[in-house]
């Protein structure tokens, strides 16, 4: 099944910009997703369960070393800008 997470990081320090750029390259390594990112959220797209497996190893990583908060919301489908009917573009 194709899935879309929404992510926003929040590290808890003051150096947060290093931790939410390091995040994001982390996931643009991973050949098998696809990563948009905009000033208020990143989003993944991809098969669910490549997703949940990188976000569960990604996620346990960061959290091992900083304190952070991350809200996520998952949705079934592919919800890129090309998917979206016309109107909404």
């Amino acid at each position: 099944m194709k899935a879309t997470i929404d992510i926003s990081l929040y590290p808890l320090h003051s150096q947060y910009k290093d931790e939410i750029i390091y995040f994001v390259q982390q996931l643009k390594k991973q050949k098998t997703l696809k990563v948009a990112v905009n000033g208020m959220s990143t989003q993944i797209f991809g098969d669910y369960d490549d997703l949940m497996s990188i976000m569960q190893q990604e996620m346990k990583q960061l959290l091992m070393k900083t304190r952070a908060v991350f809200v996520l919301k998952i949705t079934s489908d592919e919800m890129t800008m090309e998917s979206l009917p016309e109107v909404l573009k």
